[in-house]
């Protein structure tokens, strides 16, 4: 059943269209962009920027790079061999800055990146190649420039006023603003009308993208739409469209949230995977910590969860840990925990960035062929696809001293992976108790990392890990040896009888 869901457990691709790839000729559109824009080069990087009075944005939001649909589909073909299951675009409905989470209109594309039929001949691609597409929406605020803010300012009788939160107790702009961004104006959700234009009407922005062929919907800033306004969205999208996503940005633990949404992007999975690459958070406290978010909520409701570990409004992964082998240990965490990892465009060749505007780089085109970070993730991925109990199985945490270390398992016995991460900075050895009945003696299992070969002995397994690094073991098919033909009469292994039964 998990497998059937695609939601479940799958790689997603996070990108930010502006800073993707060099458009073909940004010349020709430059007057699709504010008259206040500035244009930058691919290998100019982005800088901290100074209030632009005249439009009411800072500069470094009138920043472009020029990045469209178009350009981005140029690079499919690095994006499949990646071996992504999910692309997520930030917003590319119309906006007037260039992160473009300040909506100015729903249900139209952002001509800056292309028009409808790149839209669609976007969807074709990635369904054909059988990716899904999940888009960015923001429906706790706006931008002030959207036609019905500013017809609701100027017009006391206008109907779009009930969409806001206006008066004189909103000083000093009269209404009320988004984390202190007087370009950012809040939107009063409880209003009928205005939910029927964003979500729950057959021809909201929410039913209109799902329509055109978007999978799912992220949600911005999810945890300040409420759990009643974010069940009323989720019940929606389903209804729109069977089967599909929504994830909403909580920085918060998820069970709870997970009970409005089909998932979260899960910022705690990230924090806590910081902790045990840094060192802050010994490793037997995450193997419990996760065990108790899934007791707290669902296995299913945790592996749909994005795990996050860098994106447009944290640092970057590689400014967070600057050395290598810690961000190879940190991601290694990230794709075998239960759920579903996210990488952010560029993360993958080892772009760096502090907090925003640092963090959203153009992307490094010219690394591919030396970055030991991109083999290091596609071999997770691939390790992903090969070993189905990374993307949908169980977690189980395993009692240790030092050592974070947990089981994956399914319905079948051989798909079971052992995970031991070392956080300390010494050598660990310890004996690991593997309390599965159904792995029987002396089975062996491989190191997927460092080709190590060990047998399991009375359901233990002694190993030594070194410093920031990690094992991951997977069990061997033992052809004709003993060690593999004692699973003869055992479900789910692929010495078993044929007649053998669930």
């Amino acid at each position: 059943r998990r497998e059937l869901d695609w939601r479940i457990g799958a790689v997603v691709y996070q990108i930010y269209v502006d800073r993707f790839a060099a458009s073909s000729d940004l010349e020709k559109k430059k007057s699709l962009y504010p008259e206040e824009a500035t244009f930058h080069t691919w290998e100019e990087l982005p800088k901290g920027g100074h209030l632009v009075e005249s439009a009411g944005y800072y500069s470094n939001e009138l920043a472009f790079w020029g990045g469209d649909l178009p350009s981005m589909m140029s690079k499919m073909d690095y994006i499949c061999d990646l071996g992504v299951d999910v692309m997520y675009l930030q917003p590319i409905t119309r906006a007037y800055s260039n992160h473009k989470y300040d909506t100015s209109d729903y249900h139209e594309m952002d001509a800056q990146y292309g028009t409808d039929e790149d839209f669609k001949k976007l969807v074709e691609t990635l369904h054909e190649k059988g990716l899904k597409l999940v888009l960015d929406f923001v429906f706790n605020h706006c931008g002030k420039k959207a036609n019905f803010v500013q017809e609701a300012l100027k017009d006391k009788e206008s109907k779009f006023r009930k969409f806001f939160f206006l008066g004189e107790e909103y000083k000093p702009h009269g209404y009320k603003v988004w984390g202190c961004a007087p370009s950012l104006v809040e939107l009063a959700l409880e209003t009928k009308e205005l939910q029927s234009y964003l979500w729950s009407g057959k021809d909201s922005a929410l039913a209109k993208w799902l329509q055109r062929g978007a999978d799912g919907a992220r949600l911005d800033v999810a945890s300040e739409i409420g759990l009643e306004l974010l069940s009323s969205i989720t019940r929606a999208a389903h209804r729109h469209k069977k089967g599909s996503l929504v994830v909403g940005e909580v920085w918060a633990y998820s069970p709870h949230w997970t009970s409005a949404m089909d998932a979260v992007m899960s910022l705690h999975l990230g924090v806590l995977i910081y902790g045990v690459a840094e060192g802050t958070l010994p490793g037997p406290s995450a193997a419990q910590s996760l065990s108790r978010m899934i007791a707290d909520s669902s296995m299913e409701e945790v592996l749909k969860c994005w795990i996050v570990v860098s994106n447009h409004d944290m640092p970057r992964l590689a400014h967070r840990l600057p050395d290598l082998q810690a961000r190879k240990f940190a991601q290694v965490l990230q794709f075998t925990w239960p759920g579903c990892p996210l990488v952010y465009y560029g993360d993958e060749l080892g772009l760096e960035g502090a907090d925003d505007p640092h963090n959203r780089a153009p992307m490094p085109w010219g690394r591919e062929k030396e970055s030991e970070m991109l083999r290091h993730t596609k071999m997770l991925i691939d390790l992903r696809k090969k070993h189905r109990a990374l993307k949908i199985g169980n977690y189980r945490d395993l009692f240790t001293r030092d050592l974070m270390a947990f089981i994956r398992s399914t319905d079948c016995v051989s798909d079971v992976v052992i995970v031991l991460a070392n956080p300390t900075e010494k050598p660990v050895k310890e004996m690991v108790v593997v309390p599965v009945p159904a792995i029987l003696g002396h089975t062996l299992f491989k190191d997927q990392l460092s080709g190590e070969e060990l047998r399991l002995l009375g359901s233990t397994l002694t190993v030594e890990v070194k410093p920031k690094q990690a094992r991951i073991f997977t069990m061997v098919n033992e052809v004709g040896n003993p060690s593999g033909d004692q699973y003869k009469r055992t479900w789910g292994h692929w010495a078993s009888f044929k007649s053998v039964k669930p």
